[in-house]
């Protein structure tokens, strides 16, 4: 009988171990940008973003420095934000065609960008034609692809209904999320070889080079059991494997939105990488309260168990309130935010407009609004109305403002993804925690094989002279210098003793701000 690993037995394995499903090299560094085409620009007029839209504005998701697009879902919807598919085989057609899309994709890869596409496996529309004919007959060939019952099974995982009464019988069906979005039943093979069919057509017709697989931990229920169930590991690991069979370069990327320990199950030999949301709260708790607490400890954690490009991290994505509305339209914690997010551990995701400060809150589709391009009508995002109302901030926080200010958090953002891509330390470097001797102080080490850089970030209102030290061989011995990675300026030289241990420091870091040093060794 197989026997699986426990969460405290996991974090154990070595990382060669641990990468089954190893990360395609170029996610070493890399920065990855969520897209909502219908919020991305629109190249027609008619106030929807679409395919064509985003092929014109690659160039300015490329110089952000990013090497991955994550595209929020792009198959046919009945819905505006395409959660609940009702064609796995056809762009939305608001959005454009299957051409348009291979297009759109041809013109990515020309500029060195890889296209993970959003999947949703979970669930499919009410208004999916295989739903339907399941619905309206009981001895359709999809009647299995559901799940029905004669009586109403009670709540979902988090306590909402999650039976719904049939327009049809005297009967319900199971959909967690809303009744409009329908479980599909993973314990028919028929629905699991749909799955790896689907995977088949968007690599290999359609281009893309992987997914963000949403809601992965609902995938299959065994009875009382409904989420993180057993049977979901055993198809995601079929899943992965289908896809590395496909393009041994293959990434997917799933949603898991539970606790380190109970994200750590889906490892070693699942999917490529999982969302880890606890990095994401803690960051910006730290930034809105002005004091370090335990920032590290999550990403330390991660660190002992798994490979930095096997986790992804993130501020926010299109299901929470925006960075600078959380942190209460403070733009200098928006910018401490991002130094903390890019220059620690994992695979950042940037939520488009993140970058320019936009600001969003519930209802989802306020968290949604078009990308400010300009101070214009329309935010230089339509030349029509768009389909969801401009944010207010629109002629502050926009491309055109900020990219002629050197100072702007829109070039914040390019300084530092470019800085993780190139520099060793950032782009891969183990953590080590450094003990700054004030609360309000984050200092760590980032250290590569090559390279060592140290990040201190004062999140307080007042301006600190440190005494920055660790433990014992936290940087091999030898005379150093420092090299202030965001300005080129030299720092002070300083010696680290056998025991490898820095002690006693000095760092002079003004109030709510940053120094990222490379420390360059002289002998």
């Amino acid at each position: 009988m197989k026997r699986r690993l426990s969460i405290a037995a996991l974090a154990l394995l070595p990382h060669a171990l641990l990468s089954q499903q190893p990360a395609p090299r170029w996610t070493h560094g890399a920065t990855c940008y969520e897209v909502f085409v219908r919020s991305f620009f629109d190249s027609n007029g008619d106030g929807v973003g679409d395919l064509n839209g985003l092929t014109a504005k690659l160039d300015y998701i490329k110089g952000l420095g990013v090497r991955c697009i994550w595209l929020m879902p792009v198959a046919e919807s009945p819905s505006y934000h395409g959660y609940d598919v009702s064609n796995y085989y056809k762009v939305e057609p608001a959005y454009g065609t299957n051409d348009d899309f291979k297009h759109m994709v041809a013109a990515a890869h020309q500029r060195g960008l890889k296209i993970i596409v959003d999947m949703v496996l979970n669930h499919s529309s009410d208004q999916h034609p295989y739903f339907q004919a399941a619905l309206h007959d009981t001895t359709s060939p999809y009647r299995s692809w559901y799940i029905f019952s004669k009586t109403d099974g009670g709540k979902g995982p988090w306590g909402a209904p999650a039976w719904h009464k049939s327009p049809v019988y005297d009967e319900y069906y199971y959909g967690i999320f809303y009744s409009g979005m329908p479980d599909l039943n993973y314990n028919t093979p028929a629905v699991r070889a749909e799955g790896m069919k689907i995977a088949d057509f968007w690599t290999k017709q359609m281009g893309v080079d992987g997914f963000r697989l949403d809601a992965v931990q609902y995938l299959m229920e065994d009875g009382p059991c409904l989420k993180d169930c057993e049977g979901t590991h055993q198809y995601l690991r079929e899943y992965g494997r289908h896809l590395h069979a496909i393009n041994p370069n293959a990434y997917a990327v799933g949603e898991v939105w539970d606790p380190v320990d109970t994200l750590l199950t889906y490892y070693p030999d699942q999917l490529t990488s999982y969302f880890t949301f606890a990095p994401s709260d803690s960051l910006l708790w730290a930034v809105k309260r002005d004091t370090v607490g335990g920032l590290l400890d999550t990403w330390l954690k991660l660190q002992s168990a798994i490979p930095d490009q096997r986790y992804g991290t993130l501020q926010r994505n299109h299901d929470e309130t925006r960075t600078l509305t959380i942190l209460g339209g403070d733009l200098v914690g928006a910018r401490l935010s991002a130094t903390l997010l890019l220059t620690l551990p994992g695979e950042p995701y940037i939520y488009y407009g993140e970058e320019l400060g936009m600001v969003g809150d519930k209802p989802d589709p306020r968290l949604r609004t078009p990308m400010q391009w300009t101070g214009a009508t329309g935010g230089g995002f339509t030349t029509g109305t768009p389909w969801e109302t401009l944010q207010s901030d629109t002629t502050t926080a926009n491309v055109a403002v900020q990219d002629k200010d050197p100072g702007s958090l829109l070039n914040l953002y390019r300084t530092l993804i470019h800085l993780r891509a190139t520099n060793g330390a950032l782009a891969e470097g183990k953590l080590v925690a450094l003990n700054s001797g004030d609360p309000g102080v984050a200092a760590y080490l980032r250290r590569g094989r090559n390279h060592t850089a140290m990040v201190v970030v004062n999140l307080s209102t007042v301006a600190k002279t440190l005494s920055i030290n660790s433990g014992n061989g936290a940087v091999a011995p030898g005379s150093y210098r420092s090299l202030d990675l965001m300005t080129n300026k030299k720092g002070a030289p300083f010696t680290v003793g056998k025991d490898g241990a820095l002690a006693g420091y000095a760092a002079t870091v003004p109030a709510r701000s940053s120094l990222i040093l490379e420390l360059v060794r002289k002998n």
